[in-house]
């Protein structure tokens, strides 16, 4: 029997059947520099430091402990956990590590969950502060050209600079350089920091003890707070019962709209221009639910509601993101020229024709446009779009054919609308329809109804096609709906606008297009197009999938009583989660193949979460969440069919990527 049949096997047997026949409660010393070492010569055959079904060893291993005692480790995964265990202690500079039957036959579901929960949470959790700021200060998406960590300040939050000012001279090893932002951020003071860009400080608290506020980052090249995957962290922070940690996040975002006048896109100053889909009304709402309705708890939430209506009106109902002849709004971004963040070639293929009638290499023109030597016709428009498109969160995709202002986009709308109906219902359940802001402003919930309600007639008017059943984004240009099919379609379902009939069609005309063996793709094949050298694969685009549209499409279609596609789309996702877990060395990424349920994904910068060596103590932030949210959606009988990895066609047989019909 080969290693990965005798694998299957044993994860058939289940954990428990499994940590039984080696002896229940039966636990070994092992040597770690010994058996680490041998582990990966005879194991790891790719010698990427991590024991996956890629190796070509034999899936069996005989782990010798401190007394001499011989005890057979069989199967990639038992393998891998066992490698885990090892370079855990290894790290430690312990001389031996406890293994036990019991850790290496716990289930893929059960050890997904636990590290997450356990592990993942706390090893993505950051502060700017004294103690937190070494791990956030740098930034591998760019460098300085001084070779200092720079740390800007709001202009307005004069504490705040001071504590930074002092812990720049108290720690020179930091390489700090400490700046006041000035009280206006325009587009060509932002430009002006291209080799100075640096960390966008948070909220701080006061007290026997000064500390900034925490807050949970993405993972990986991602090392900062980011806007929109904010909300997503917070749901599964909220599953896991961390309510202080997702309100800590909250407590943050309310903080950026007070003191940088937007959620930005995240606290690094090349992101002062934009901001991400606006989530915020959701993450409080969810948040205070499950927090004390006292007078400091009602007092949190008021300033909570305050920003999120200043946000709205000041940057998402206002030009130029507002298109006023619509009344709807787009994705915009301020600044002007490439970004300063994106990964080397990324503009390649866009910038190759302007390249060859220069003469030059990508490189060398990039850097020309950046120094304002090229400024060849159409670029900056280019550029506005590029921008834009990153606002959206959906960097990069072809949804919006490199013309991104130019739509009224299915997910910005929608979440628009979900924030007037949330801001109604909080002025309705929490202050009685009526609230006087700090800035003597009243809010009613009366307005706010009739703002979502002529939104959700704008939507209709240019969102949605009648005769193909589902949302689409609205090209201002060509004066038309682009039918370009996307999992955005299912936010007007989550958003609760779609009606039921509307929602039952994009459930039958959706699906059918986009749900693939591991969950949702981003969009259909057909409406992503063929690819080439000068039209290269991009990440938010079919086959890929991702946390946030799953778990929105999750959330809509149990909205409108279709929870047996919701279910079905839960446990495809989950499957696809563990079954990279188990054959990966416990790899948790950013993102899947949802087509081959695979996390080999190589579009633009790759897949943030799969390279480490030996042990992942990260995973993904939205990844991570989508599993612990996923696992509490699914009913007893589906989980317990996920831990025995059962294919997602057998378990719903018959619905094998189709989908609308219950």
């Amino acid at each position: 029997m080969g290693r990965r049949f005798l694998f299957g096997a044993l994860l058939a047997s289940t954990a428990a059947a499994w940590a039984g026949a080696a002896g229940a409660g039966e636990a070994w010393e092992a040597p770690v520099p010994g058996c680490l070492a041998r582990l990966l010569a005879e194991q790891d055959t790719d010698q990427d430091r991590k024991i996956t079904v890629d190796d070509r060893g034999s899936g069996r291993f005989e782990l010798v402990d401190a007394e001499g005692g011989s005890h057979l480790v069989e199967g990639v995964y038992a393998l891998s956990v066992l490698l885990q265990e090892l370079s855990l202690a290894s790290e430690s500079g312990a001389a031996t590590a406890r293994i036990s039957a019991a850790a290496l036959a716990e289930n893929p579901v059960e050890r997904t969950s636990r590290l997450i929960r356990e592990v993942y949470w706390d090893s993505l959790t950051r502060t700017i502060d004294d103690a937190g700021i070494g791990r956030i200060v740098q930034d591998e998406k760019t460098a300085s050209s001084d070779g200092r960590n720079h740390v800007y300040v709001p202009h307005d939050d004069v504490r705040a600079l001071g504590y930074f000012r002092d812990l720049e001279r108290s720690r020179p090893e930091l390489r700090l350089a400490v700046a006041r932002l000035p009280e206006r951020v325009s587009p060509g003071f932002v430009r002006s920091l291209d080799g100075q860009h640096g960390l966008l400080t948070l909220k701080m608290e006061y007290g026997a003890r000064t500390h900034g506020v925490p807050f949970v980052v993405p993972g990986g090249r991602f090392n900062e707070m980011y806007g929109w995957d904010s909300y997503f962290i917070v749901l599964g922070l909220l599953a896991d019962g961390r309510v202080d940690l997702a309100k800590a996040m909250v407590d943050n975002q309310v903080y950026q709209v007070e003191r940088y006048g937007r959620i930005l896109n995240a606290n690094r100053t090349y992101y002062l221009t934009r901001s991400q889909p606006p989530l915020l009304s959701s993450m409080l709402r969810e948040t205070y639910a499950l927090l004390p309705h006292d007078d400091a708890g009602r007092e949190w939430f008021q300033r909570g509601v305050e920003a999120v209506i200043r946000e709205y009106r000041t940057l998402w109902t206002a030009a130029p993101r507002l298109v006023e002849p619509f009344g709807l709004s787009r994705y915009y971004d301020e600044g002007a020229g490439p970004c300063p963040e994106v990964e080397p070639g990324h503009y390649d293929a866009t910038l190759a024709p302007f390249a060859r009638a220069r003469r030059v290499s990508t490189a060398e023109y990039l850097r020309g446009t950046r120094s304002g030597k090229y400024a060849d016709a159409g670029l900056a428009a280019l550029f506005v779009h590029d921008r834009a498109v990153r606002e959206s969160g959906h960097d990069t995709t072809y949804r919006f054919d490199g013309r991104t202002t130019d739509f009224l986009t299915v997910d910005l709308n929608s979440l628009l609308y979900k924030i007037e109906s949330d801001v109604a219902e909080a002025l309705a359940e929490g202050f009685g329809g009526k609230l006087t802001l700090s800035d003597g402003s009243l809010e009613e919930a009366s307005r706010w109804r009739q703002r979502a309600a002529q939104r959700k007639e704008r939507i209709n008017a240019y969102l949605w096609d009648q005769e193909r059943g589902l949302f689409f984004d609205y090209d201002m240009k060509n004066g038309r709906r682009s039918g370009y099919v996307s999992a955005t379609t299912f936010y007007t379902l989550w958003a609760g606008l779609a009606t039921q009939a509307q929602a039952r069609a994009v459930a039958a005309n959706a699906l059918p297009e986009l749900e693939q063996l591991g969950g949702l793709a981003a969009s259909s094949l057909e409406s992503r197009g063929p690819l080439s050298d000068s039209r290269p694969e991009r990440q938010w685009d079919f086959p890929n999938g991702w946390a946030p549209h799953q778990m929105l499409a999750w959330r809509g279609l149990e909205r409108y009583g279709l929870g047996n596609d919701a279910r079905r789309l839960t446990y495809r996702w989950l499957w696809a989660i563990v079954k990279n877990a188990r054959d990966f060395n416990g790899t948790v990424p950013e993102k899947l193949d949802v087509e081959k349920a695979s996390h080999k994904v190589f579009a633009e910068y790759g897949n943030v979460g799969t390279k480490f060596a030996y042990i992942t103590k990260e995973g993904f932030g939205w990844m991570n969440a989508s599993f612990q949210v996923g696992l509490r959606f699914l009913p007893a009988e589906s989980r317990e069919a996920l831990r025995e990895m059962r294919s997602p066609d057998e378990v719903f047989p018959g619905k094998s990527r189709q989908g609308g019909a219950q």
